[in-house]
């Protein structure tokens, strides 16, 4: 079978790339940006025509989309999230491959559910920020292209390699920090939130699966259980090693929140460490030099996520194999070796 792989070098795409060359099977090109895609070829700005002239080249049976990007303004997201996608799908038309097409979409598409509630494929979508209704765009180019296609809806991914600016990232950073300056007590913000984490590795395995099934529509990647951050936090302590205290912030809007010490500047060892898990947000009726307001997750989903994955189960045969105190170690190795 051979597969083009777009978006090799991104955090869900290299262990995708890792799934699919240990199938003996599978003949794998990867296309990207990077210097070391076998092609170099973005998406955001490169023509429908030019992708077709190289998949007819190729002639893949399976094209993997996990290009994408998770930051930046409306303009950026909806540049490289939906445009993107509506390129390969334009190019897929065009072609004489056939080729199946696997797209990586995300949790947040669903947008805010209610507490308790596992969220189905037949859910309405609500996103509730720019990413969200940029992937969920890209979602409903696939599903109405008529290729042979399945989108794969994970939702928060982690494992090794999650990004330093993640919650999870973030969380892991702030423990070290504590750890190297000798606190007894670190203050997080934003440790309410309830998400459903999923091992990026097994999201490499569902990717597969999809490569290699006829499934077609939506499915959800994700382990099928709300994780409160607070719980993950204690975990990750347990792993590190971590003996002090663990409390959270208050986040109460207009209350002015402690100041996070720069990564570059080493914290006095007498004060106590103190972040968010997430990106900070500026309430607008108050001055934003004085009073920006914690957001927790900043994935517009609100306080809970939740997947329910019996589709992934039935259709592609997958079920999730790693947990989240495995992910957490991971993440905590990498942290650990910046000490």
């Amino acid at each position: 079978m051979r597969v083009l792989l777009i978006g090799a070098n991104g955090y869900i795409g290299r262990f995708v790339a890792d799934r699919l060359l240990a199938d003996p099977a599978v003949q794998l090109t990867a296309l990207g940006r990077g210097d070391d895609a076998d092609v170099r070829f973005d998406l955001a700005t490169g023509s429908p025509g030019a992708l077709t002239r190289f998949l007819d080249a190729v002639h893949p049976g399976v094209v993997v989309n996990c290009a994408g990007a998770t930051r930046g303004g409306a303009r950026e997201l909806t540049r490289h999230n939906t445009v993107a996608v509506a390129t390969v799908c334009e190019a897929l038309r065009r072609s004489g491959c056939g080729a199946r097409l696997v797209q990586i979409g995300c949790g947040s598409e669903y947008g805010p559910s209610q507490s308790g509630s596992s969220t189905a494929e037949d859910a309405v979508p609500r996103p509730g920020g720019p990413y969200g209704v940029s992937k969920l765009a890209a979602t409903e180019l696939v599903l109405g292209s008529g290729l042979d296609a399945v989108v794969l809806r994970v939702f928060s991914p982690v494992g090794p390699g999650t990004p330093a600016g993640s919650p999870l990232g973030r969380l892991a950073e702030a423990m070290r920090r504590v750890m190297q300056s000798g606190d007894s007590e670190l203050k997080l913000g934003g440790l309410g939130t309830q998400r459903d984490f999923i091992d990026v590795r097994d999201v490499a395995r569902a990717v597969h699966a999809a490569s290699l099934s006829a499934a077609q529509g939506v499915i959800n990647i994700g382990s099928g259980r709300a994780v409160r951050l607070r719980d993950a936090a204690g975990i990750l302590a347990r792993v590190a090693g971590y003996g002090g205290a663990l409390n959270e912030l208050d986040t109460t809007p207009g209350l002015h929140p402690p100041h996070v010490p720069h990564p570059t500047h080493a914290p006095h060892p007498t004060t106590p460490i103190r972040a968010t898990i997430g990106h900070p947000r500026l309430d607008p009726d108050h001055h934003p030099a004085t009073t920006p307001v914690a957001f927790p997750y900043p994935d517009g989903c609100g306080n809970w996520q939740q997947a329910d994955v019996r589709t992934a189960r039935d259709r592609l045969g997958w079920r999730p194999r790693i947990n989240l105190e495995e992910s957490l170690a991971d993440i905590w190795m990498e942290a650990a070796c910046r000490i």
